[in-house]
């Protein structure tokens, strides 16, 4: 049987190539996918442990104690500090540090990268040689005054900057100017990844991240043969126990394996995704395989049985043949994901964080899972059409034409799909009403829609033939290779199916996919502009602000009508967490748009609040009555009287307060997240929204958007959604185009004789092509029609769930994109046909009739 596998593999080696491929793209993915995130995590620690190379022991301030004396809010971090701990044995150098965090404008005034994590700033700290080895100097000199400024060569190509120019730049205060001196190199990650880093002379580091004569860190390397966690030791007796702390450099190096583990395992989510819809969608492909090779070999099966070979044989063989499909495919595919591996990080890095490069890190994990992921789907796939041979009786071997499936079988499966089908529909049916886009309720979304999706593929052959009985309406127009095309889909109901079911799939999900993505980003642009009354937004990053002196500024500035001030913060209830905005009352309906259900905003003052509709209903609390809660910073819990309840809306947030008593008890006293400005008859221009930026003092920390740019940011670019129903689009049609172009060269093999009889009474080559070409895109228009079924029902189900999170969903279908995947489907099923028809095309008359 052994023999007889390999024999039956060779044989037909040309026909495995499809199944090949489609396995082949599955594991690519997952393997490629492993050895991405093992070679990035690598790179990520080599990048960092360069940074930990020379440091044995770095030392810290510690937070002060609430309630702390004077002296103690100080950092213990001073030069004092740094000298006796250069006396400590076994110390070879001191460095001290002081770093923060910077933004800064590009040289045409656009901010560059705002992200505090991605915008380091530090003092530049020469050693005895008048360098600091941390920032190696590639063109200029060192900052040395308040004036003067260096920056990293990827920062200075980003902003466009040349020695010498004013660089305009924001710490966590109002923007400054400063001249650019130098331009350094660095390895620190963060940079390296995209971001931007700023250095300041010693003095004016301190001023602006510490304070006079400190640090926020002071880093010690060690003499030749000093153990560190030793030093660590002696370190930690010196220092003053409740003010400063010391840690390892091996403890910062595991702190950052930690950092780049958590990291990398998010670049592992998309990849895999794919991975798995690729081999779903190829279980399929290669199931139709084996069936048809099986269908085709039943007289040779039926010999084996009746010249002794048993059940377990036969079905052993076929699985054997798939195994060794499932070696070669996984093999083929671990070199096709080594590629992938080496791609990925310019596709990822394509949002502004550019992933640190690095040699290809080939691990145990990735070659077991190309090994486990190609054989296990292979073998599994093949287990149903090996039991199928299995069941061939040697009596198969006396008939001269392939049976027909029973009727019985016919009604079974018919029944199974139908009762799925109820089911699955059933479910998504009573959630049409629910309007709660809980857990359960998703999970028990996505669960309907698996069901549906499989009472359509178990409903399949026998669909085929009303469905392309109603589609050969349009290939008739064709003449007599119309008609012939759409007899030979309907041949084998169950083959035309298996092939279509690829499509079906992948159209499902797109389709599905982006019903729920169009219909949610119209629904969060009409919430965002219908709460928004302001013309322009002027924004600031978590835990900073906007100068409040700004505020009469933008007010003062030339076409604006009306300046109001909000300071975000939270709001802490019973029910957890929420956000508050502290608004003037009487500018606030100039700014938002706000639909009270009961009460009014005029009302807002010292332990007054308005809430938003959820608000109110997870509390219980009406206009009127009291919320038990505390504002920002103050943990103590007070009754609050309600002095109306809104219908939600994102620009007012969970609660509104007056200005004056939310920023006092806000985390920045004081403070100002958000202007929103209303200009006189509404006018947007470029003009105005100069003249706003100037007005805040060009600060790179700041966001100036018009009312369009907030709206489009507030709904999101739904990017990630799309990036997903695009790329399984691609898998989808890629692995169909597969599926058919593999059916139609095995049909095209079985009807030789047919073909050759076709030639023989006229019809020419052109007819033949025209033929095979019109039977694929008759199952690729069946498969495409029962997968937009699907999905559009999925999507009108799951997209009830959402008008409860979001009242302003409703059912938007994406006609353009729906309109392409259609044609994409329809393309792709000519285009697999071109081979098959020209191999049919070319057959002889003569030997394709005497052929037996």
């Amino acid at each position: 049987m052994l023999k007889t596998a390999l024999r039956n593999l060779l044989a037909h080696k040309a026909r495995q190539i499809m199944t090949l491929l489609a396995v082949c793209l599955g594991v690519a993915f997952v393997s490629g996918t492993l050895v991405f995130a093992d070679s990035s995590a690598e790179a990520h620690r080599a990048a960092a442990s360069k940074s930990f190379a020379d440091i044995a022991v770095t030392v810290t301030a510690k937070e002060p104690p609430p309630g702390a004396a004077a002296h103690q809010q100080t950092s213990a971090l001073d030069d004092a500090l740094a000298r006796k701990l250069a006396a400590v044995p076994g110390v070879a150098a001191v460095r001290p540090s002081v770093d923060g965090t910077a933004a800064l404008n590009a040289a045409d005034g656009t901010p560059l990268r705002v992200d505090p994590g991605a915008n380091p700033a530090a003092a530049y700290v020469p050693g005895k040689d008048g360098k600091d080895s941390r920032y190696p100097l590639a063109e200029g000199r060192a900052p040395k005054n308040s004036g003067e400024l260096a920056v990293d060569r990827g920062t200075a190509a980003a902003g466009h900057f040349r020695l010498g120019d004013t660089i305009t730049l924001a710490t966590d205060g109002p923007a400054m100017t400063k001249r650019l001196v130098g331009i350094v190199t660095t390895e620190d990650t963060r940079v390296t990844a995209g971001g931007t880093l700023a250095l300041f002379d010693k003095a004016t580091a301190q001023k602006l991240f510490a304070s006079p004569g400190h640090y926020t860190g002071i880093d010690l390397s060690a003499a030749p043969g000093t153990d560190q966690f030793a030093l660590s030791r002696r370190v930690t007796g010196m220092l003053p126990a409740d003010r400063a702390e010391a840690t390892t450099g091996a403890a910062q190096a595991a702190q950052q394996a930690i950092l780049v583990d958590t990291l990398t395992r998010g670049y592992e989510k998309l990849p895999l995704v794919f991975a798995g819809v690729s081999l779903f969608i190829g279980s399929f492909l290669i199931i139709n395989t084996f069936t048809m090779l099986v269908s085709r070999r039943t007289r040779e099966i039926a010999l084996l049985r009746a010249i002794g070979a048993t059940r377990r044989q036969v079905s052993r063989s076929v699985l054997l043949e798939a195994l060794l499909v499932g070696l070669v495919a996984s093999a083929a595919g671990f070199l096709l994901g080594l590629g992938i591996a080496s791609v990925l990080p310019g596709i990822l890095s394509t949002d502004g964080n550019t992933l640190p490069q690095g040699p290809l890190v080939i691990g145990p994990r990735s070659v077991v899972a190309a090994l486990g992921v190609g054989v296990g789907v292979t073998v599994l796939a093949a287990w149903l059409p090996s039991r199928r041979a299995a069941k061939v009786a040697p009596i198969e071997a006396m008939r001269t034409t392939d049976q027909p499936p029973s009727a019985k079988r016919s009604r079974i499966r018919g029944l199974a799909g139908l009762a799925l089908l109820v089911l699955g529909a059933g479910v998504l049916v009573s959630l049409s009403g629910a309007k709660d886009a809980s857990e359960k309720n998703l999970q028990n979304a996505m669960a309907g829609c698996a069901l549906l999706v499989a009472a359509l593929i178990v409903l399949a052959p026998v669909l085929v033939s009303p469905i392309i009985r109603l589609t050969g309406r349009l290939t008739g127009r064709f003449g007599i290779t119309g008609h012939l095309a759409q007899q030979n889909a309907l041949r084998d109901p169950r083959r035309t199916a298996a092939t279509a079911a690829t499509l079906l799939i992948s159209t499902a999900l797109v389709a599905g996919l982006a019903v729920i993505g169009n219909s949610t980003g119209q629904a969060l642009d009409r919430q965002a502009a219908a709460g928004l009354g302001a013309d322009y937004v002027i924004s600031s990053p978590p835990m900073t602000g906007v100068d409040p002196a700004a505020v009469r500024r933008v007010a003062d500035t030339s076409g604006v009508r009306t300046a109001s001030a909000v300071t975000d913060s939270t709001l802490s209830t019973g029910g957890g967490v929420r956000e508050i905005s502290g608004v003037d009352p009487r500018t606030v309906h100039d700014v938002m748009k706000l639909d009270f259900v009961s009460g009014s905003a005029k009302d807002l003052g010292p332990g007054r609040i308005a809430v938003s509709s959820t608000l109110a209903r997870a509390n219980g609390v009406t206009t009127g009555g009291q919320l038990n809660t505390a504002l920002g910073r103050n943990q103590e819990f007070r009754k609050y009287t309600v002095v109306g309840v809104y219908k939600d809306n994102p620009v007012a947030h969970d609660a509104l307060g007056a200005r004056t008593e939310v920023a006092h008890d806000s985390y920045l006293p004081g403070s100002v997240q958000r202007i929103l400005v209303r200009t006189d008859g509404g006018a947007v221009s470029k003009t105005t929204e100069d003249r706003l930026r100037t007005a805040v003092g060009n600060s790179p920390l700041l966001k100036v958007q018009d009312r369009e740019q907030f709206v489009h940011e507030a709904a999101g670019t739904m990017g990630d959604l799309l990036t997903l129903m695009y790329g399984m689009l691609a898998i989808g049609i890629v692995i169909a185009a597969l599926g058919i172009m593999n059916t139609l060269a095995m049909s095209v093999a079985e009807r030789t004789r047919e073909i050759g009889a076709l030639r023989a009474i006229g019809m020419d080559r052109s007819g033949i092509r025209r033929m095979i070409r019109l039977e694929a895109v008759t199952v690729a228009a069946f498969g495409t029609l029962l997968g937009l079924a699907g999905g559009l029902f999925g999507a009108w189900a799951v997209g009830s769930l959402a008008n409860g999170a979001l009242p302003q969903y409703s059912l938007a279908l994406p006609w353009g994109t729906l309109l392409l995947v259609c044609l994409l489907s329809l393309a792709i099923g000519a285009l697999a046909a071109a081979v098959p028809a020209r191999r049919a095309a070319a057959l002889s008359p003569l030997e394709a009739v005497a052929e037996t």
